[in-house]
């Protein structure tokens, strides 16, 4: 069994020498970072209770970035003191990443591979999946791959979209084809997960909730803001049992 789709990893491949082009097919995904980043490392640092406000905070701890395409959360955890490796199953991905990184200093080791392609003895603090559960071929095995390669004690964040009308709304018919954030096609509103349903997949493969947030955009300051609104951007932290 497998998790790779290859339709949709064909997609992304498609659009890889965009990654880093901050007004281009991503320009989305850099306005979003910010948000992530500070959401992720805020539950790290309570979890692994982490007080020291040192830049390289993140340092000795393991972290995997699955579906990392060019590397947009890869390098920040790296520049944090993160131990990184991205994985992504997308060739053309993985040499964007690698050369960006060689670019700018970073060692980040990253690697053509799917999380069940891992070798389930490689144990991680912190997995990252973010905006990639949706493009997957088989959640469960996604999950439990997940699952092995966690350290226990290990935290996991999840983001994806809702499945309501408010996304297919805003996540498709705003952002693909009126404003054209991303190429009309990017996402298939039938695989957005509803938080109930993610949350009862991460149950039944041993993992407890630490808390879910809402990732809202306020289209008047042009940013992303944390919410108690799921409807339609939400991510998990989970940990494993």
């Amino acid at each position: 069994m497998t998790t790779i789709n290859k339709e949709e990893i064909q997609k992304f491949s498609d659009l890889a020498e965009e990654w880093w082009d901050v007004k281009g097919k991503f320009k989305p995904l850099h306005m979003f970072n910010p948000i992530r980043i500070e959401y992720i490392t805020e539950k790290i640092k309570s979890h692994f209770n982490i007080n020291k406000i040192e830049n390289n905070f993140l340092k000795n701890l393991n972290i995997l970035d699955i579906g990392c395409g060019g590397g947009l959360i890869s390098e920040p955890m790296s520049r944090l003191g993160g131990i990184v490796t991205g994985i992504d199953a997308s060739e053309k991905n993985i040499r964007i990443a690698q050369l960006h990184a060689r670019k700018n200093n970073l060692d980040i080791r990253y690697l053509k591979k799917s999380p069940e392609q891992l070798n389930e003895f490689e144990k991680f603090d912190v997995i990252l999946n973010l905006e990639i559960i949706e493009h997957v071929e088989n959640v469960n095995l996604y999950i439990e791959s997940c699952y092995k390669l966690l350290k226990k004690n290990g935290i996991m964040f999840t983001a994806t979209l809702n499945r309501t009308l408010t996304s297919y709304v805003k996540a498709i018919i705003g952002a693909e084809y009126i404003l054209r954030w991303l190429p009309i096609g990017t996402h298939d509103w039938n695989k957005f997960i509803k938080p109930e349903e993610l949350e009862k997949i991460l149950t039944a493969k041993s993992f407890r909730t630490i808390d879910i947030k809402g990732l809202e955009f306020n289209p008047l300051l042009s940013k992303w803001k944390k919410s108690d609104n799921l409807s339609v951007n939400y991510i998990f932290c989970s940990a494993k049992n």
